[in-house]
């Protein structure tokens, strides 16, 4: 019997998840077809995926991305368009199944309201959207009747724990940080800490702005805020665990004293294999985990002081409301400073939390309003930045 394809959308194609994305769905082609491909900027590589992939639309950003996609592809096969109002279109259109939305940052925000509102399930592998407009993008989920299923390997596993399980159930939710690569650096030397230190990650290959955000632990910081959104658990509830060899990739701690936990190698393979082939289970001989190899699993508690942007995130998660919009536009500003070689690596931190004295707090912001604060938030963090 012939096995009918899920049909996918992958928003941000030549990131970090979209290219083993992209690899996963090679493997597994009699399972999946991609009808849109959309990048930000990277015209080469999305080019050659379109050759190779043979999508039927692209979706590029830039105007000199878009001027050489639409001279050198074949437009009998794969369509070329430019911005976001033409990519929540087409993800929008029948034929798509799922929306991958692998896009950085809250870019990925409108797209995925589209994608709900014509009532695609969503693999999401951009937390960002749920820290800006988690309680908007959960209403709309459960008024849609959408799945969104993680690809973050942490959300991934927690979802996987949770399966079969009651919420009255659940003591608390333990999200599993690896520490990054300055677990065990004095902190007098932070101040020092290069650009080449702080994306050398330990275990996970990943782009370059999730990687500064691993090594401030910032990115533990954004998946609490996703925690509380996507499984609907007060912070009170979720824990985060030092655990170096990112073996465990995050545990469920129920009320009986009982704790499920998922294991798997630090690669993003089987989450992404997982969100795509939802709710079933394919084959993969990949990526295989071996405990012999492993021999032995060490666990610690989180040091705020040596990891303030943690304590921030946590903190900022309980105020709500467009507090961690403002939190997440500038630390996106605040990273690309750093990558820049406009700050040192501990001013960061000093600007995130200049950034939060410059705003007036609201408590129910619309959609409108996230986009505003955005904005908002990344021209004042600039501002910031030039006055270090």
């Amino acid at each position: 019997m012939k096995i009918k394809k899920k049909c996918l959308a992958i928003l941000g194609s030549t990131g970090s998840i979209g290219t083993q994305t992209l690899d996963i769905i090679s493997k597994f082609s009699e399972l999946f077809c991609v009808h849109v491909l959309s990048a930000n900027s990277n015209h080469l590589l999305l080019f050659e995926q379109a050759k190779k992939i043979r999508p039927k639309h692209i979706i590029i950003n830039t105007d000199e991305g878009y001027m050489f996609l639409k001279k050198n592809l074949n437009r009998t096969v794969t369509r070329v368009w430019k911005g976001e109002d033409t990519l929540c279109e087409l993800i929008s259109e029948k034929v798509v199944d799922l929306v991958v939305t692998a896009v950085v940052g809250s870019s990925g925000l409108k797209p995925t309201i589209s994608a709900i509102l014509a009532k695609k399930d969503i693999a999401l592998a951009n937390k960002e959207t749920l820290v800006v407009g988690g309680k908007i993008i959960m209403d709309l989920s459960k008024k849609n009747n959408t799945q969104i299923i993680p690809i973050d390997s942490e959300h991934s596993a927690i979802y996987q724990c949770l399966l079969g399980e009651e919420k009255v159930d659940i003591k608390k939710l333990i999200l599993t940080a690896s520490g990054g690569p300055f677990l065990k650096l004095p902190q007098r030397k932070f101040v020092n800490i290069t650009i080449q230190q702080a994306l050398n990650h330990p275990n996970w290959t990943m782009g370059s702005k999730i990687t500064v955000d691993s090594a401030t632990l910032m990115n533990k910081g954004l998946e609490i805020i996703e925690a509380r959104w996507l499984f609907d658990i007060n912070f009170e509830k979720i824990d985060v665990i030092i655990h170096p060899e990112s073996i465990i990739h995050s545990m469920v701690e129920f009320n009986d004293g009982s704790i499920k936990a998922q294991l798997g190698n630090p690669k993003m393979s089987i989450p992404i294999l997982y969100a795509l082939s939802h709710p079933k289970r394919n084959k993969y001989d990949d990526d295989i985990l071996n405990l012999h190899e492993v021999g032995s699993l060490n666990f610690l508690k989180p040091d705020f002081k040596r990891f303030p942007h943690l304590k921030l995130a946590y903190e900022i998660g309980k105020v709500g409301g467009s507090a961690p919009c403002v939190l997440n536009a500038a630390n996106e500003i605040a990273v690309e400073a750093f990558l820049e070689k406009k700050i040192k690596f501990t001013d960061m931190i000093k600007i995130l939390k200049k950034s939060l004295e410059n705003f007036t707090f609201v408590k129910n912001p619309d959609l409108n309003d996230l986009i505003d604060i955005d904005e908002e938030t990344r021209r004042v963090t600039k501002k910031i930045i030039k006055t270090l």
